[in-house]
């Protein structure tokens, strides 16, 4: 599988430039596998976004802005669709990608845990349980 983004090389538009450059630099950060697609130099790529994208996510009015982001052939979504999928730390599933478990975070917490939590833990873990049933 990999990730295409549709661009516009020579767009004149400032806000569309600048949302193409905040999906590349993401997937870049992220080391995502990704395919850029100028929908300004090939009529053929152009069309297939605009016929690859769903009905329902057509706008009311002239052809879909780039970027517009596919897995394979099958359509993601747009900027606004990808920026809330970062908002809310879903861009993997977004994307159609299984999650990375391993991460800094992870790998500082593992180094920090103390096994002396145990028993703290399952307490809390049991107080919950308690609480959530309203047997």
């Amino acid at each position: 599988m990999i990730i295409r983004v549709f661009i516009a090389s020579s767009s004149c538009s400032v806000a569309i430039k600048k949302r193409q450059q905040d999906v590349v630099r993401f997937l870049e950060a992220n080391r995502i596998d990704f395919e850029e697609v100028d929908i300004t130099m090939s009529e053929e790529q152009r069309q297939w976004m605009y016929k690859n994208i769903p009905e329902e996510r057509q706008p009311a009015q002239g052809n879909p802005l780039p970027p517009q982001i596919f897995n394979d052939d099958q359509y993601c979504g747009d900027y606004d669709c990808f920026f809330e999928a970062k908002e809310n730390n879903t861009v993997f599933s977004f994307l159609g990608l299984k999650p990375r478990l391993a991460s800094k975070v992870n790998i500082a917490f593992t180094d920090l845990y103390d096994s002396s939590c145990d028993l703290q833990l399952e307490f809390a873990l049991r107080e919950v349980e308690r609480s959530a049933c309203p047997c």
